[in-house]
């Protein structure tokens, strides 16, 4: 009997039955019954972590590819080290995901102690643990690091952090912000890290302290993309005379105007606080973005487009760059179950492979861009590959898009998130826009949608500016009501 039909018949019986008869209800319709003790549970959770390497994947996945239902890549697993080099690292690290664990839940249910004695856990355990780790190897692998219970210490104190500056409890903060910052000195959270303790010290007053911990965030090489354009722009708020009297050199390029576009429209609402909607032609509700899509696709220009943010561009990354993501690569694929390397988005990706991605790369700049992505789309439609999408776009749009993207920024796009997935794989511009001009030539746009009281984000700001740089034609368009 199938679950929802076994409910069902449950609970249209008679109300009248006595609970204590219920337990022997239930048994007559379902039969014998048995319970998995806790030891084989967490026997069970184990073989899990260990063979998936997250805490997402079970037993059922091999159901879901005996089925069709998921289609994985085809790569080589070619394996020389373990992920958890003795039993130790993998039941210290098992420790901290429950710790891990009780603090979400601790937080969902507003439990402040449990939350400090959790945050109090994670610190100790790191300092006991993490000199001990470091010394194992001269240097432990990006890859490896995110399987250690140091990395997940640190991240239950990043979520601490969060917590004690929504309690204002600054000074507890800054204080858990320079440890983070003096234990894992090679971190891409670094420039979160750096940019809450200068915002958390303005917030005590300490405007000088503010401004050098910014200062030194900038010569920081883990500190990127919109935490590091964060940054920049404290500096030059913060250091205004009569505390700096020297320009930084980069104020010029930190400052620069981004185009912008006015475009009007019909508000449905315009309560603080609440998101953007408007009236379209026909008289429907829609947000700002089909707004703008209207406008650029008639008096703005006769545009194609979509709304995508960065879907779009990470579908088409991975299409592009298929064969250099599943390469034969040691140790980082270890299952059949993986939807991309492990050291996928981190540093390590674009080192071990430099030279096969900077050929690829040459051969997109020289126009390979469409027959890459037509091979990858008819060779592996459908197969899981981290950030494509399969359903949001057709092959036509895509080519469309590669079309007149042109090789040269495609090429740059391609590298900057080969080198650094992580920090790049977020707030690109709202519209993608593409034209032709004949049957074999084209343009494109990269547009950031904003309503009358949305500004940019740091992270959409040191986009626009990057694209501007690699040769995108971008623009900002705004959206007023009438």
């Amino acid at each position: 009997m199938k679950k929802q039909h076994l409910i069902s018949s449950i609970l249209s019986t008679d109300n009248s039955v006595p609970w204590p008869q219920l337990s022997t209800m239930i048994l007559d319709r379902t039969g014998s019954c048995i319970r998995i003790s806790s030891k084989a549970e967490s026997l069970m959770w184990r073989t899990e972590r260990l063979f998936f390497l997250n805490g997402e994947q079970d037993l059922s996945s091999f159901l879901l590819v005996d089925m069709g239902k998921i289609k994985y890549p085809a790569y080589n697993c070619i394996i020389s080290e373990p992920i958890f080099s003795n039993r130790n690292n993998l039941l210290s690290y098992e420790e901290a995901i429950e710790v891990a664990q009780i603090t979400d839940e601790a937080l969902d249910a507003n439990k402040i102690d449990v939350v400090l004695r959790c945050i109090n856990i994670a610190e100790s355990c790191v300092s006991t643990d993490f000199p001990i780790q470091c010394s194992t190897s001269e240097s432990v692998s990006s890859i490896r690091h995110v399987f250690t219970s140091s990395w997940v210490y640190s991240k239950v104190v990043t979520v601490g952090i969060s917590f004690l500056e929504r309690e204002h409890r600054y000074i507890d903060a800054i204080n858990l912000l320079q440890w983070l910052l003096n234990v894992f000195t090679c971190d891409v959270r670094r420039g979160y890290w750096t940019l809450r303790l200068s915002v958390d010290l303005e917030h005590l007053g300490y405007i000088d302290e503010s401004l050098q911990v910014a200062e030194n965030g900038l010569l920081d090489p883990w500190i990127r993309a919109g935490s590091r354009m964060a940054l920049q722009r404290r500096v030059l708020r913060l250091g205004k005379p009569p505390r700096r009297w020297k320009v930084p050199s980069f104020s010029r390029s930190a400052l620069r105007k981004i185009p912008e576009v006015f475009v009007q429209g019909r508000p449905l609402n315009s309560e603080l606080g609440e998101k953007n909607r408007y009236y379209n032609e026909a008289g429907k509700q829609c947000g700002v973005e089909e707004i703008a899509l209207h406008y650029y696709a008639g008096d703005g220009g006769g545009w194609q487009g979509v709304h995508a943010e960065s879907g779009i561009w990470l579908t088409i990354f991975g299409l592009l760059m298929w064969d250099v993501i599943y390469a034969d690569v040691p140790n980082v694929f270890y299952t059949r179950f993986q939807n991309a390397p492990l050291d996928f988005g981190t540093d390590d990706f674009y080192t071990a492979r430099k030279s096969s991605i900077e050929s690829h790369l040459q051969q997109i700049r020289d126009g390979m861009a469409e027959e890459f992505l037509i091979k990858s789309w008819e060779t592996h439609i459908g197969t899981a590959c981290r950030g494509v999408n399969w359903g949001c776009h057709s092959l036509d749009e895509l080519r469309a898009v590669v079309s007149c993207v042109g090789g040269t920024c495609l090429a740059s796009l391609c590298k900057l998130l080969a080198q650094d997935y992580r920090s790049w794989s977020s707030g690109m511009p709202d519209l993608l826009l593409w034209r032709f001009h004949g049957e074999y030539s084209g343009e494109a746009k990269l547009v950031e949608v904003k309503g009358p009281r949305d500004r940019l984000s740091e992270q959409q700001r040191a986009w626009l500016l990057l694209l501007l740089d690699y040769g995108f034609t971008i623009e900002v368009c705004k959206v007023k009501p009438l």
